[in-house]
């Protein structure tokens, strides 16, 4: 099955890797936001399937951006798993309290992001 999901990162390297490994790798359909705002304005537009969300970004950080996106009914329901490269377990703790769907860490492998996605979300 083809999936769309809306990848928000600041890094313009990240964004660019994320969206060839899974079109490429995965068949899916990519859509790329570089800030919490755009990615708002994506998810309304595209209702992607997921949502992979960097969590520092300047302006609107992930946090934020996920609350925005839960308080929005359009994309409440969009799941999201968090990007990034801190993995100290107190901020782990943090990330799994705001009720995102996964973390998943910086620097990923490009041939198996699709398969950790999938993993997290249940995704056959």
């Amino acid at each position: 099955m083809s999936y769309r999901i809306l990848i928000i990162d600041d890094e313009d390297d990240i964004r660019e890797v994320a969206s060839l490994s899974l079109e490429s790798v995965a068949g899916w359909e990519v859509i790329a936001a570089g800030s919490g705002a755009q990615g708002l304005a994506r998810a309304i537009e595209h209702h992607p399937d997921a949502i992979l969300l960097d969590v520092m970004m300047p302006g609107m950080d992930g946090p934020t951006t996920f609350r925005e996106l839960r308080n929005n009914p359009s994309t409440a329901k969009i799941p999201v798993l968090l990007l990034t490269a801190k993995v100290q377990s107190s901020d782990q703790r943090r990330f799994a309290d705001l009720g995102v769907e996964g973390v998943l860490f910086k620097p990923f492998d490009p041939l198996t992001l699709h398969s950790q996605i999938a993993a997290t979300l249940g995704w056959k």
